[in-house]
């Protein structure tokens, strides 16, 4: 479509249009089968012929309520956000309201780890992501410009994704190898050991030494981390 006919977002489209036969699928239905093949096997894996073989249908009858691609991921990412699990309304402690988003962000994305490979900077908004967005604003909703409440949501959001597709990676580097942490800590020692006796890196020596951080189980590192953010937005608020 060209214009002012160019869709602009699948929910702006009548899921049943016309008076014609009543649909054999729901966009819903669809959805659910796409989300658990990626689950299983991959996003990529997730096409129209798979979703319409887990259905028992054909693959070109699935256009008739999924247009493209990009409105079927759409139609996925929206729906995983239902797992948020988050209150209709804010709490009124706004950091309690961001560290569970933050939480159940992770655990969402850990999940479904082919969200981790989604960068769509286009905005898609579905029912869940509005509930989502009115939940997070409102939790900052404390007296600050919302120029503002964008900005600190940001980073709020940017921790949690880069954390977690750091730990999503991790997992998959280490099924592909083989290797277990305490496995790939152990192969690494000998190297380790000798870059801290030349004495050329004083900081690496501390980091080695020193911190707990690495130490740490994913929940636990996830967590001193969304501390210091949410630190940092205590800071901007009045």
């Amino acid at each position: 479509m060209a214009g002012a006919e160019r869709q602009v977002s699948i929910w702006s489209v009548p899921e049943r249009q016309g008076r014609g036969p009543r649909p054999a699928y729901s966009r819903a239905q669809i959805t659910e089968a796409a989300i658990r093949i990626a689950d299983a096997d991959g996003l990529e894996a997730a096409s129209m012929r798979r979703i319409a073989a887990d259905l028992g249908t054909g693959a070109m009858s699935l256009y008739r309520y999924v247009p493209s691609r990009d409105d079927l991921l759409d139609l996925m990412i929206d729906h995983v956000l239902l797992e948020a699990d988050i209150p209709a309304h804010p709490s009124g402690d706004w950091r309690a309201d961001l560290t569970l988003i933050a939480e159940s962000t992770r655990r969402m994305w850990l999940r479904h780890p082919w969200l981790a490979g989604q960068q769509r900077p286009r905005a898609a908004f579905g029912p869940n992501r509005l509930r989502l967005l009115e939940f997070a604003f409102g939790a900052l909703d404390v007296g600050i410009p919302v120029d503002e409440m964008f900005i600190l949501l940001d980073m709020l959001n940017g921790y949690v994704e880069r954390v977690v597709r750091g730990e999503i990676e991790w997992a998959r580097e280490m099924r592909q190898s083989g290797l277990t942490p305490e496995r790939w800590m152990l192969d690494s020692a000998p190297y380790v050991r000798e870059l801290l006796d030349s004495g050329r890196y004083p900081m690496f020596r501390r980091i080695v030494v020193d911190a707990r951080l690495p130490h740490m189980t994913p929940e636990e590192q996830f967590r001193y981390g969304l501390d210091r953010v949410l630190d940092c937005i205590a800071g901007a608020l009045p």
